[in-house]
């Protein structure tokens, strides 16, 4: 683990965190980081700085706020965050877990970025409605979730704040194979990869790795140091064989609101 990383990152994209679009908002309330979208978009909990005394009644504030608004929401909790056993409180305040994942980064400047994909397949960039769709295509097809969300978070940046987002979809002939998004906070140091995914027939044939390597080229053209990454057990070797480390684990905890 690189602390001196973690805790850039921690500064920059959690303590620090910018809206993720047009109609989402980032708000402090004491010692924690919320971001406040509509139905639609993201909620949730980035950062906290609670402990023993605090953690409670922090996480009660937050499940009525959310709960006022009538989103679901998530809190994030990182494996480094206080108090160690806020993930149980979470759980006990109804929070329902989702898989763990593995917080990774490169930096870009000593990242191998030279895999293309495979032959027949090109990388597509995505700027527009047909594009978008494409990609909820994918994701769908890939992850076996409704990509309603997604849908309407990757249009509204494309049409407000398109320097904002990456995206790209990897067609074999006319048909998407995969896709993904990379995300480019302004004033950070850390752009974040996101929604990577290959439908099943296409798997372990370098699409995906194609993919990551692609948005690094553009991270590094656009000044980021670093990539950022929560990966899942399928995608961590490939990063890792692609030059990512491990920084810590990240657990989703969502709440129905």
């Amino acid at each position: 683990m690189d602390l001196r990383v973690l805790a850039l990152y921690d500064r920059d994209m959690r303590e620090g965190a910018r809206p993720d679009g047009p109609n989402a908002r980032v708000e402090r309330v004491g010692a924690v980081v919320r971001h406040v979208a509509d139905a639609e978009g993201w909620n949730g909990v980035l950062w906290s700085a609670l402990d023993e005394t605090t953690a409670d009644a922090a996480i009660a504030e937050h499940v009525e706020f959310f709960r006022g608004l009538g989103h679901e929401f998530e809190w994030k909790l990182y494996g480094h965050d206080l108090p160690c056993d806020l993930g149980a409180r979470l759980v006990a305040a109804g929070f329902r877990p989702e898989p763990e994942e593995t917080l990774m980064f490169a930096e870009t400047a000593g990242l191998g970025v030279d895999a293309g994909p495979p032959d027949g397949v090109r990388l597509v960039p995505v700027t527009d409605a047909a594009g978008v769709d494409l990609v909820v295509d994918v994701h769908e097809k890939a992850f076996g979730t409704d990509g309603a969300r997604l849908r309407h978070r990757l249009r509204a940046q494309l049409a407000a704040r398109p320097d904002t987002v990456v995206a790209v979809v990897a067609l074999a002939g006319d048909e998407p194979v995969s896709a993904a998004r990379m995300e480019l906070p302004p004033g950070t140091r850390f752009a974040g990869l996101w929604g990577g995914g290959t439908v099943a027939g296409w798997r372990g044939r370098g699409v995906y790795r194609a993919l990551v390597a692609h948005r690094a080229r553009v991270a590094a053209d656009r000044g980021y140091p670093y990539l950022q990454v929560d990966a899942s057990a399928m995608s961590r070797p490939i990063l890792e064989r692609l030059g990512f480390h491990a920084l810590g684990t990240t657990t989703p905890y969502v709440h129905a609101g």
